[in-house]
């Protein structure tokens, strides 16, 4: 080995690493790679460094290094000798073992089960009409937003105090929710998680035990309903009628309801107030917790919005869910939950518990920019807008795809429903060779039927691309 050592070391005083790194690097990779095998004396350091021409400084440091690291032993009087059990060389696994390995692995059921939730959508490349769950980031106020965020980085040093959830922008946001959406509440009440279905996820660990009942509407938000199965919960879904979810005393009670009141997801249907409170007296008789879920609450067309279930409840059974990302744009993916008084010092836990923390300074540059009313002037201009686009969209597929399709013109948010009697995942996969982005009704259905629709946006979209979009629709469904 003292002769056949220094001729497997390539050293090289040309390059940007020192002599010494590439030496340590090279004796580490012979050692991993089995080619200096367990027990194997390496030279001396003064025989080492004669044989590459180098100070024996140079492999003193080297040998140091590698028997810091636990590849090398050193003794009083010997030389270094190579450490026990350490080749990882994969040519002596043939690929049939490698191959076996893998599949010891063993995988949760909720893991197993990732591949058929069919959710969350992934859509490659750039947004692209009419893909659903987008605001138009063209139109935010960016130099605003970019002002608070420098003030917040600013400030980051001054702050001696860093709970999990920021005060101001507790306190901005409450003044807010209860100003717009009717949400009763105290300022501590209001959690900041990373994303509204880290929210999600958070409620149903923290309210569910394996085996109990959950409800979750159908057609509903996919993100429901893996975050109820992955708590464990046997979920129910429940059909919709022109009031929403209705309520069926024939399955089993639910410990958990996930409702979407505001604006149904995906129909868009406004629960009335009838329904809202038979909903409310239906969880206090079951003992059931529910979760309304405002994801984008904010945008109303026809009249002043309806106010949040979670402000009409009378017993602390609701807990009320939003994002910012939705009025924003959704690069802002924060989210915030209301959860009931006595389960504050609980649900503080529980974030700490499972990470879902969020950046302090982005927090403290969300307060400013709800206190300063910039927030809600964007709101109230996107509104605006949002109305215009949808009213353009309802002409545009009436004008290109006749009575193809069965629209009903939702009252707010930011997407609408296309029924149809084609196949729509079909149909939907054909637009998204056209270039254009549908989802199908029948990924959002839980229960039997027959319902097919397609699930299209148009709140990121501007009139020339809405018109566009439409005539490649309308040209696909004939």
């Amino acid at each position: 080995m003292d002769e056949l050592l220094p001729g497997m070391l390539h050293l090289s005083r040309a390059g940007g690493d020192t002599l010494i790194r590439q030496l340590t690097d090279q004796l580490r990779g012979l050692i991993t790679g089995g080619r200096l095998a367990p027990g194997q004396r390496l030279p001396s350091s003064r025989h080492l460094a004669q044989s590459l021409d180098v100070s024996r400084n140079t492999v003193s440091f080297a040998i140091e290094q590698l028997a810091a690291e636990g590849y090398l032993s050193l003794s009083a009087g010997r030389r270094p000798e190579v450490a026990e059990g350490l080749s990882l060389d994969r040519r002596r696994i043939s690929p049939r073992s490698n191959r076996a390995g893998s599949e010891r692995i063993s995988l949760s059921p909720w893991a197993r089960g990732l591949h058929r939730a069919n959710w969350p959508p992934v859509h490659d490349g750039r947004p692209r009409p009419f893909q659903p769950g987008l605001a138009d980031e063209r139109e935010f106020p960016h130099d605003a937003w970019s002002r608070c965020l420098r003030r917040a980085a600013r400030n980051a040093p001054l702050r001696r105090d860093r709970p999990i959830n920021h005060p101001p922008l507790q306190q901005a946001l409450l003044q807010h929710l209860a100003a717009h959406r009717g949400v009763k509440a105290k300022a501590d009440q209001i959690l900041i998680v990373p994303t509204a279905q880290s929210g999600l996820t958070l409620v149903a660990n923290a309210l569910l035990e394996r085996g109990d009942h959950a409800w979750i509407e159908s057609p509903g938000y996919g993100g429901a309903n893996v975050a109820l199965h992955a708590a464990g919960a046997i979920v129910s879904a429940i059909p919709l009628d022109a009031q929403g979810m209705a309520i069926s005393s024939s399955k089993d009670a639910p410990r958990l309801i996930f409702v979407t009141p505001s604006h149904q997801y995906p129909t868009g249907r406004l629960m009335p107030i009838g329904r809202r409170l038979e909903l409310l007296r239906f969880a206090e008789a079951a003992g059931a917790s529910i979760i309304e879920d405002d994801y984008d609450g904010e945008f109303h067309y026809e009249a002043r919005p309806i106010a949040a279930l979670q402000g009409l409840a009378a017993s602390p059974r609701v807990l009320y869910l939003g994002t910012f990302s939705k009025a924003t744009y959704a690069d802002i993916r924060f989210g915030y939950l209301v959860v009931p008084e006595a389960l504050i010092d609980t649900f503080e836990l529980a974030q700490r518990h499972t990470g879902m923390l969020t950046s302090t300074t982005v927090q403290d540059a969300l307060a400013e920019f709800i206190s300063s009313g910039a927030y809600l002037g964007h709101i109230r201009r996107m509104t605006r807008l949002y109305k215009g686009r949808r009213d353009r969209m309802l002409q545009a597929l009436a004008n290109e795809a006749g009575d193809r399709l069965s629209i009903e013109a939702p009252a707010g948010g930011m997407q609408l429903l296309a029924r149809c009697q084609a196949n729509d995942r079909q149909l939907s996969a054909r637009l998204h060779e056209a270039g254009v982005v549908s989802r199908p009704l029948s990924s959002m259905l839980y229960h039997k039927t027959g319902e097919q629709g397609l699930f299209l946006g148009f709140a990121a979209w501007n009139e020339k691309e809405i018109d566009q979009a439409a005539r490649i629709l309308g040209r696909i469904v004939r």
